[in-house]
């Protein structure tokens, strides 16, 4: 296949770390744009990029980039995403894919008149070991599933100007690390029947952990917990009335599982070979859609990305939590 010319509209932290799983794993990342032509110099020179943007209108207007990697904070990816697919290119957008349901589909709405793909950057469900864990449960050898138990939970700057504590750039826990466990409970078991919440808060009214219960049918289950001022385990199990698995810390990046039988004999630990941080394997769904024709994944469907932001707004009507605007 052959591979797409990249724009990275946004040149952050997170935006180095695709570039850099890009380039070691042969994609073409033709262009970078942020609102600092410095800042985009200084960034393609680091990575070999052939032309640096001082806005992103000039990015998505680039003739020589095919589809662009929105990096934005949180409250800026559905005006970003819908500037490129305006000028006729497709997005993969970070996650959380936007602040809200509604932006998610307004950007779904604007990608399917255009024709173009938009697909939420959760890199997580593209990775090795997360095909691995689905072949598993759908081999039967656990069983009836029942249980999901994850958390995402990192110590994080307490700093109030830092972003994960400003609700001005959608900080807080709920979108930054909920957003994984939420996502793998949706690729689980679907829409939840119900969802309770519980949350505390830092002085900047920013979520500090969250906590969760999913409800389905079938005796099904769903626990997520995430935080931002405490590190936990980072691991995820899935419970099966004949056999679970459990991942490795940090299950959402590349990691080990391992399955165990009704006995908890180990029966198969799964190591996936990943080059860099895994963050090129939604590039390439990315690409396989636009190289079919195609507009929804299997793996991510449209409609999908947009019920989860729908599940993370329940939470944050449960919880009290509203950001600036809305």
């Amino acid at each position: 296949m052959t591979h797409l010319r990249w724009g990275i509209l946004a040149a952050g932290w997170i935006a180095e770390s695709f570039t850099s799983d890009l380039n070691d794993n042969g994609f073409t990342v033709q262009a970078v744009g942020s609102r600092s032509l410095e800042k985009a110099r200084t960034f393609a020179d680091r990575f070999g990029i052939p032309t640096a943007h001082g806005s992103y209108e000039n990015l998505v207007n680039d003739p020589e980039v095919d589809i662009v990697y929105i990096s934005t904070p949180h409250p800026f990816h559905a005006e970003a995403a819908k500037l490129a697919l305006e000028a006729g290119k497709h997005v993969l957008v970070e996650k959380p894919f936007t602040l809200n349901a509604s932006e998610a589909q307004e950007v779904m709405d604007l990608a399917e008149a255009k024709g173009l793909v938009a697909l939420e950057a959760m890199w997580t469900r593209f990775l090795p070991h997360m095909a691995r864990v689905r072949e598993i449960i759908e081999s039967g050898v656990l069983g009836e599933v029942r249980t999901l138990l994850v958390d995402h939970t990192q110590d994080l700057p307490d700093d109030p100007a830092h972003r994960i504590n400003a609700l001005a750039l959608g900080g807080g826990s709920l979108l930054d690390l909920g957003i994984y466990p939420v996502s793998f409970a949706w690729d689980l078991f679907g829409e939840p029947l119900t969802v309770q919440s519980h949350a505390t808060f830092k002085e900047t009214g920013a979520d500090a952990t969250i906590a969760t219960i999913f409800g389905y049918d079938g005796a099904r289950v769903a626990t997520t917990i995430s935080a931002s001022d405490t590190r936990g385990p980072n691991r995820a199990s899935i419970l099966g009335t004949e056999g679970r698995i459990e991942i490795d810390a940090v299950w959402y990046s590349p990691a080990v599982v391992h399955v165990y039988d009704a006995a908890g004999t180990e029966t198969e630990t799964f190591t996936g070979e990943v080059i860099g941080r895994g963050m090129q394997f939604q590039a390439a769904e990315a690409e396989r859609l636009v190289a079919a024709g195609q507009l929804d994944s299997p793996l991510l469907p449209r409609a999908e990305t947009v019920a989860i932001m729908g599940t993370l707004d329940t939470i944050r009507e449960q919880i009290g939590l509203k950001y600036p605007g809305e």
